[in-house]
């Protein structure tokens, strides 16, 4: 059956997973919910006035993925890793677009208060992210009107329709739902022992990837598993924010370092101070972040041994 694209191919009714129900069955609610949030929120990431509806939909894309990876193991694979593999490819889609809505709208954000005349060597320094913006958002439009986007929507539609393709692994639902949570935790907590006291910025970014893996888990528990769910998926949270405001820093001081090499040598004095502005802020801004990123995996810890 070959559905059409939007909400009208999907259940009337979202999906829900009681309990007792399998796995599979909290992973085809959480792929619903999912769905739903990416099919209402695609038309305006389509237009691009609200870079916010694009982060809804590339958000809807990781956290489906996530699923399919964490709850692989009582799920036929055979089906769902070419599913999670075209959900990877779009999100890189999205991810370009996103991503340098994120660092044209904080570099802009960080030159509004220069004097009028260091705004405009800002500008001028930023012009090359703009295009760079256009060009992939142009990309993304393409992939939005093509075959491919359109056969992974349907295949998605088509698979919360009906009970997922399961493994043959027998389970019942909340201990295993549990026993997913924790391999998570077990795996960013072993990482973070493993980097020691001085992380580099790369093992820093790696410990925020891992933290959103066991945020989208405990977001397929928490259904069950009520209370202590919600209370590590909020330490969860932070956790990844102060990661992400880190791991953000440490991509616009050195976007900004690039635009300027890539003026040549003896660059207009004026940008080089701007740009000199711009790095010394996200310098500032990642160094404090740094030191914060520790405080808040202590309180990830604590909040996970109580689950």
């Amino acid at each position: 059956m070959n559905r059409p694209l939007g909400t009208s191919g999907l259940p009337p009714e979202p999906v829900v997973a009681g309990r007792t129900d399998p796995i599979a069955e909290h992973v085809r609610a959480a792929l619903d919910a999912r769905l739903r949030t990416l099919l209402e929120h695609e038309p305006g990431a389509r237009g691009g006035e609200e870079p916010e509806q694009l982060h809804q939909v590339r958000v809807s894309v990781r956290r489906m993925r996530s699923v399919l990876k964490s709850a692989a193991p009582f799920l036929d694979q055979h089906w769902s890793e070419p599913l999670r593999a075209e959900l990877g490819w779009f999100g890189r889609e999205l991810g370009e677009v996103r991503d340098l809505d994120v660092l044209v709208g904080r570099l802009r954000g960080e030159a509004a208060d220069f004097e009028a005349a260091q705004r405009e060597s800002a500008a001028r320094l930023i012009g090359p992210l703009e295009l760079e913006h256009r060009a992939a958002r142009e990309s993304l439009v393409v992939a939005l009107d093509g075959e491919r986007h359109r056969a992974l929507i349907n295949a998605l539609v088509e698979a919360v329709h009906r009970p997922l393709p399961a493994s043959g692994v027998e389970h019942c639902g909340p201990r295993e739902l549990r026993a997913l949570v924790a391999k998570q935790y077990r795996r960013l907590r072993r990482t973070v022992d493993e980097i020691g006291t001085d992380p580099t910025n790369a093992e820093l970014h790696a410990l925020r990837i891992l933290g959103k893996r066991l945020r989208y888990t405990a977001e397929l528990a928490e259904p069950v598993l009520g209370k202590p769910m919600r209370q590590l998926l909020s330490a969860a949270k932070r956790f990844q924010d102060v990661l992400g405001e880190h791991q953000d820093a440490c991509v616009a001081e050195r976007r900004v370092l690039e635009l300027l090499a890539a003026r040549g040598p003896g660059p207009d004095p004026a940008i080089a101070f701007v740009a000199g502005r711009l790095v010394e802020r996200e310098r500032s801004r990642r160094l404090a972040h740094r030191e914060q990123w520790h405080e808040s995996w202590r309180e990830l810890r604590g909040t996970a041994a109580k689950v």
